[in-house]
């Protein structure tokens, strides 16, 4: 999944894909790269982050969807507000990615609405102050028991199970402490038996480990986008599509290859 920001103050590349010429170019540069699908955005949901107005966010994804409407890949429209999802879903998305897992009263409905498929991601507090102290017990077992609950919920709303995917909202709420554990024990999260998505691209937890500014975060955003691969992760939500492709190509290859004789005698 490609990452396509069209707003000012997304924490990696905030302010490059503002003007729509900018972020439909690069939303052909992503699928020319290898993205199976697009995640547009127009409202910022960084740490610190302040919220946009409805109309606002509909002026800076709209246009983008309506034009790439007959993309090769599906899209989708990274928000939590109802009528953005209406409105986007109407303008050619698939798919409704909500850092707020459809909590927002009439999320539910917008999405049961339709036949998109619907991205329910866990965070604690909101962007504004979600990283000042975030508390947990067992942050697995929490993390995956509101995924739990919103699954339930999303199918009494009358969305069917197979057009859902959870995300454990790496950094939304989340000390390196607890971002750890979640990556760490994510296969654990296969036991909801619904397709999960992994976005840990260019955050802040990497430069925790590394001691590298966003900027220089690739290999680290690569090296994560492998590991959730190999423990379950279906999707990687990312900046840096040509070489995140190109890591699982290696990681599908060996995953693929023939085993010598001695060692499938002693499967």
């Amino acid at each position: 999944m490609g990452i396509i920001n069209v707003t000012p103050d997304s924490f990696s590349d905030g302010g490059q894909h503002l003007r729509h010429d900018a972020a439909l170019a690069h939303a052909h540069q992503l699928i020319a790269e290898g993205a199976a699908m697009l995640d547009i955005g127009g409202e910022s949901t960084r740490p610190g982050a302040m919220p946009v107005s409805i109309l606002e966010e509909l002026d800076r994804v709209l246009p983008l969807i309506e034009a790439l409407r007959s993309a090769p890949v599906p899209l989708s429209i990274d928000t939590c507000k109802p009528e953005v999802m209406r409105a986007a879903l109407a303008a050619g998305a698939s798919m409704v990615n909500d850092i707020n897992a459809l909590q927002q009263p009439e999320a539910l409905a917008a999405v049961a609405a339709s036949d998109a498929a619907v991205c329910l991601m866990h965070k604690q507090g909101d962007p504004q102050t979600m990283q000042q102290q975030p508390q947990y017990s067992d942050v697995v077992y929490e993390v995956k028991e509101f995924l739990r609950a919103r699954i339930a919920a999303a199918q009494a709303a009358g969305i069917a199970r197979e057009r859902m995917l959870i995300d454990p909202g790496f950094g939304f709420g989340k000390s390196l402490v607890h971002n750890l554990a979640l990556l760490r024990c994510l296969a654990d999260f296969n036991e909801l038996d619904v397709p999960l998505l992994a976005g840990l691209s260019r955050k802040s937890m990497l430069g925790a480990i590394t001691g590298q500014g966003v900027e220089h975060r690739l290999p680290a955003s690569v090296a994560a986008a492998l590991l959730a691969v190999q423990r379950g992760a279906k999707i990687v939500r990312v900046h840096d599509v040509r070489a995140t492709v190109d890591a699982l190509k290696i990681l599908d290859a060996v995953n693929e290859a023939p085993l010598p004789q001695r060692y499938r005698d002693t499967e």
